[in-house]
């Protein structure tokens, strides 16, 4: 292992050899690095620090805190990341209300997580001429973000917030993501809003968009409006009656959007909460699909009606697309859920049919996974993860190329600007196509579409090892209270040569190398579905496996499996690989 390069930030962990104080790596492998004679007095053994490698001894900059809290393991995988940065100096401006809608007296409310400190959007509806008035207000950071100012260049540079639980690194100041910009409730607060109305058809009306004044009513989380709506929590007449009015609407978009051909592939969030003395308590997927779903159907119908808006009248911006997938890998997807026995629409001839009909055949083929696994209750992990891989990934382009998994001729992101620079760009394009703002479009969007797409990905890998780390706490802990041999029931959701992917437990995710299998020699079949022996086993995507934790490594996130019953190894560093199913949600991705 080589030393971290001079003057490159490290995260480690304060160990002593003998009568020496090193800082250990603790995310990268590394050597150990020695550490100046006076911080003997200012860190504390097991402390997480930031050290700045020098040619003798190394500084440390930041001390985190305790290596044995969460907490602060998260905070500093943020720092080595370079995810955590100092923020560009800016002025507070005082916009002028003059020209904005007042929309104070409209009943309004949030959705967001419990943990949630952003709020980037809120929603009003009402009731008249048989259909029903949307309006989505959106914090109108643009505001108080003038294009071309440093902190601006800073924004587009980080590109994203990034979250991992319980923390975050926000892309703006949490003077702006927290205070100013955010929809906090009984706080008058600046936004762009659609306004559309739905007809009795549940049609979309020509939408409206505007600078408004709004004042929301009520800060609400997904737990909440799932109980509200199930009549397990109470709420004031006006917010039910506009709850239940925008549940209405929500769900019959969806209903429409479905039945153009969207896709329907349902990845549900990864939640944790924490103790008191620094370590995970518990880990769960969300379970409030009807919150969720309310809020992103709304989303959806604000992004499109921005995208088609600009793309009508051929303006600069940076539009969400999702092209179409190549018929060639859904002709090999089909190849590969007819061998796992999965049922699929006939394959039609290669070569023999269309973009538009490969759309359509994506579309069905998804319908018919989520219908079998829900039936079958087999692969539910694995195959859908099999139908994200065979999609094409979605990215920004300045060209509008349309959206195909939402079946959408127009997308673009316009409804998160605290968290996403790509939605600035777009309330900028479309305040100026209103003659609201006379900002000047990004220099080059060919090179600010591509820097924000790659920048979403890192942020995303980020997020994914921060939730793979909590686990593997959390799997410890529970290793602790049920011992070291407790048996596993889990599901194959990836293959490698080198050995299988396993979900257990509900929420831990695991590598099983193939050499721990034994009494075989196995091989990759050509598909990638099954590992087989040459004795006649076989390890296939989505089937059951029993298992045991053979090795669990805190500061990565990584878990080593093994068979049931068998011996456990010596513990020693060494790299597992990073399960490929995580690796592929980012694809799922709107």
């Amino acid at each position: 292992m080589e030393a971290s390069p001079e003057g490159a930030l490290v995260v480690a962990e304060v160990i002593r050899r003998g009568k020496l104080v090193y800082a250990e790596p603790y995310f990268t492998p590394g050597l150990p690095l020695l550490l100046e004679q006076r911080v003997r007095t200012e860190v504390r053994l097991g402390d997480l620090v930031v050290v700045r490698p020098g040619r003798g001894r190394s500084r440390v900059e930041r001390v985190l805190g305790s290596a044995k809290r969460i907490d602060t393991v998260l905070e500093g995988l943020l720092v080595e990341s370079g995810r955590r940065r100092e923020f560009e100096p800016y002025e507070l401006p005082s916009p002028p209300l003059e020209d904005r809608v007042d929309l104070r007296d409209l009943v309004t409310f949030t959705i967001d997580p419990e943990t949630a400190e952003d709020f980037d959007d809120a929603i009003s509806v009402l009731e008249e001429q048989g259909g029903i008035r949307v309006f989505v207000h959106i914090a109108d950071v643009s505001a108080y973000l003038p294009s071309g100012a440093p902190l601006d260049y800073g924004a587009a540079a980080r590109a994203f917030s990034t979250y991992v639980p319980g923390n975050v690194a926000p892309m703006l100041p949490p003077e702006l993501s927290e205070d100013v910009c955010s929809l906090r409730p009984a706080k008058d607060r600046l936004c762009v809003t659609t306004e559309v109305l739905l007809d009795g058809e549940f049609r979309r009306g020509e939408p409206r968009f505007y600078r408004s004044l709004i004042r929301s009513n009520a800060r609400l989380s997904y737990g909440q409006v799932e109980r509200i709506l199930s009549g397990k929590e109470s709420a004031e007449p006006e917010l039910l009656a506009a709850l239940e009015l925008t549940d209405r609407a929500s769900s019959a978009l969806r209903r429409r959007r479905f039945a153009r051909g969207a896709l329907r592939i349902e990845r549900p969030e990864l939640e944790f909460s924490f103790d008191t003395d620094g370590g995970v308590d518990r880990a769960w997927f969300q379970t409030e699909p009807r919150a969720h779903a309310l809020i992103e159907d709304l989303m959806i119908l604000a992004n499109e009606a921005v995208a088609e808006l600009l793309s009508e009248r051929g303006r600069e911006a940076l539009y969400r697309v999702h092209e179409r997938p190549d018929p060639q890998s859904l002709l090999s997807l089909i190849d590969k859920l007819t061998k796992l026995e999965v049922p699929t629409p006939p394959a039609p001839e290669e070569g023999s049919f269309t973009p538009q009909e490969a759309e359509l055949l994506a579309s069905e083929i998804a319908a018919g996974v989520n219908e079998y696994v829900a039936h079958a209750g087999r692969g539910r992990e694995a195959f859908p993860i099999l139908v994200l891989r065979a999609l094409k990934q979605a990215r920004y382009d300045p060209r509008n190329l349309g959206h195909s998994g939402l079946a959408s001729s127009a997308y673009c992101h316009f409804t998160s600007p605290i968290r996403r620079y790509p939605d600035i760009v777009c309330h900028r394009a479309l305040l100026r196509e209103l003659g609201l703002s006379d900002d000047a479009p990004a220099a080059d969007l060919e090179a600010l579409a591509e820097h924000t797409s790659a920048a979403e990905r890192a942020a995303s890998e980020i997020e994914f090892q921060a939730d793979d780390i909590c686990l593997a706490w959390l799997l410890e802990r529970r290793q602790l209270a049920e011992g070291l041999d407790e048996r596993f029931v889990g599901e194959i959701t990836g293959l490698i040569g080198a050995g299988l992917f396993v979900r257990f437990g509900e929420v831990f995710e695991g590598f099983l190398p193939v050499r721990r299998l034994g009494g075989d020699y196995y091989e990759l079949d050509p598909l990638g579905t099954a590992l087989e022996g040459r004795r006649g086993s076989r390890w296939r995507l989505g089937d059951p496996i029993e298992l045991e934790v053979e090795r669990i490594v805190r500061s990565t996130g990584k878990v080593e499996l093994r068979p049931p019953g068998s011996e456990r190894k010596r513990q020693k560093k060494s790299a597992t690989p990073a399960s490929s199913a995580r690796r592929s949600r980012h694809h799922g991705r709107a």
